[in-house]
This record gives structure tokens, C-alpha cells and sequence, in this order.
């Protein structure tokens, strides 16, 4: 069984934040659970099933209906699962769209090998679950899987998510940033190491601790594709143990991956090549071991 988010949020002491609830039904769509055309269920259903209120849920919905995701969101019906968009593996897509079949592609080779940077392991960790899933039908079978994550420290002063100024204090904010990038870490590593116990293949998850705040999310798949999205910071809200957190944020799940391939030409490998140095000498050099929380 792949562990979730909703594991993670629902099991816990807390009720779910709409960015939350928005993820599962995600999770739900990427490995499809919900297809196209599918029906969700009401929003009350849907408030009962997270034990939230339907604010909360009418929330997901919209950021789910602005990623594209669903379609006819009204009151007077349940949405429906969007039709996915017909673009080319050159057209940049959202994270959310983009990254679970760059993924799947890259678990279909015998040694598969997964370098990231990222602010948090959250959408990763959601992409994750279509390559997994292949794993557990018996569609592919690598014979060993290595990730290598490098995430921001904990002990750095962030420059988002940060409170906008005069609206309270930063140390909240960053306690809940802390909880997300642990949560969400230890669900990745529990996923994959999942596969080494069940199927027998070798497993390798490492973390590293970043000095700063990465301004971009980098994916490197075996050294032969690199996917690059700008995080954006934005003004928005959100409710955390009964908190309103005005804050600057990133929704790096909205980020547009640009993908390079170093099969494609001169340009392409360049950038794949140096992005790889890039990865290798942060990891070798001015990162830290990172301890879950």
C-alpha cells in the first residue's frame, strides 16, 4: 500500500488545510483513481470524508479547477475530472501535470536514478505514486532505485514562506513549513522503501540540507533529462491550528517544468550536463546532513 498525505494529515491531531484536501484529490487523479469525466463526490460528502468544514473543501476545488484539473465547478452539481491537455512533451506543463510520466518514464529503465531540489518533497511525493503503482502490477521493474533530495535547511532563515510584514510572527510560519517538509519526506522515503521489502529491489533515499532557499525546482532523471520550475512567490492565506497566516508563499505545484533532454541537441545536453554539476558539487560541498523530524 502507498502511504499519502491524507495518511499522514487524517491519522494526525489536525484537520486537513484546503492545499491538503487539493493534494489527495491530486493523488487521486495522477494515479487514476478519478478519470476523466468522473464525477467527485459533493462537496458535503467530500467535508465528511476529510472532517472539515465545506469552506475548506470549496477551496480545494478551485485550486483544483485553476490547475486545470477539474471542470463545471459550480454549486448546482460535483465537478467533473478535467480532460488532460493535449501537449507535447516540449510544451511546459504545471508540475502536478508534467512530472508523474517524466517519472514513470525515468522507473522504466533497470537503474533508476532521481536527483531534486525542491522546497518541500510535496509534489514528488504525489508523482510518486504512478511509477509505484506500475512497480506493484508488475509493468516494470527496475533493479535498483536511487534518490537524492536536497531540501532547505532547517536552521536558515527562509525567504518563503514568510508572515507579510506586521502580520505576526515568522516562527509560526516556519514551524508549519518544518512539519510539511518532514511529513512529506518520511512518506517518500516510506513509499520507496516500501518497494526494496516487497519486491526486492534494491532502494537507496538519501536526504541533504540546503544553506538557502532554492529559487527554482530541479528534477535530474538518470542523467539524461533535466525539469526546471520557477517558484513564484505570491500572497495568499491559509488556516493552520485555528490561524489565519497571511503569508508570501510559492505554489510549487503550479510551477511550469521546462524539460531538456540530452538527446536533443547541443543546447539540451548542456543544460542537462551542468545541471548535474550543479546537483553534484551543492551535495558534495555546502550541504548537511538532514535529520527527519
Amino acid at each position: 500500500m502507498v502511504v499519502t498525505q491524507e495518511n499522514v494529515a487524517v491519522n494526525g491531531s489536525r484537520r486537513l488545510s484546503p492545499q491538503e484536501i487539493a493534494d489527495v484529490l491530486r493523488e487521486r487523479i495522477n494515479s487514476g483513481d478519478l478519470k476523466a469525466g468522473d464525477r467527485l463526490p459533493t462537496q458535503a460528502e467530500l467535508a465528511d470524508e476529510f472532517g472539515v468544514e465545506r469552506g475548506a473543501v470549496r477551496q480545494a476545488l478551485r485550486a483544483l479547477q485553476q490547475d486545470g484539473l477539474l471542470t463545471n465547478v459550480s454549486k448546482g452539481s460535483p465537478p467533473r475530472i478535467a480532460e488532460p491537455p493535449a501537449l507535447g512533451r516540449d510544451e511546459p506543463q504545471p508540475t502536478t501535470v508534467g512530472l508523474a510520466p517524466r517519472l514513470t518514464e525515468a522507473f522504466a529503465t533497470p537503474r533508476v536514478r532521481v536527483d531534486v531540489v525542491c522546497h518541500t518533497s510535496e509534489t514528488l511525493m504525489l508523482a510518486l505514486g504512478e511509477p509505484l503503482r506500475r512497480i506493484h502490477d508488475g509493468s516494470i521493474r527496475p533493479d535498483s532505485i536511487a534518490f537524492r533530495v536536497l531540501l532547505p535547511s532547517r536552521d536558515i532563515n527562509l525567504a518563503f514562506p514568510v508572515l507579510v510584514e506586521g502580520s505576526g510572527d515568522d516562527d509560526t510560519v516556519h514551524k508549519r513549513w518544518l512539519q510539511m517538509r518532514d511529513a512529506q519526506a518520511r512518506v517518500l522515503q516510506h513509499n520507496l522503501q516500501a518497494i526494496r521489502s516487497t519486491h526486492g529491489i534494491d532502494v537507496q533515499v538519501t536526504f541533504r540540507a540546503l544553506p538557502f532557499t532554492p529559487p527554482v525546482k530541479l528534477y535530474l532523471f538518470n542523467g539524461e533529462e533535466a525539469l526546471i520550475g520557477y517558484y513564484i512567490p505570491t500572497k495568499r492565506e491559509e488556516e493552520w491550528q485555528s490561524q489565519t497566516l497571511e503569508m508570501y508563499d510559492a505554489l510549487g505545484s503550479q510551477s511550469l517544468l521546462f524539460s531538456f533532454l540530452k538527446r536533443a541537441g547541443y543546447r539540451d545536453a548542456a543544460f542537462v550536463e551542468e545541471s548535474q554539476k550543479w546537483f553534484d558539487a551543492l551535495w558534495e560541498t555546502i550541504t548537511t546532513d538532514l535529520t527527519l523530524s
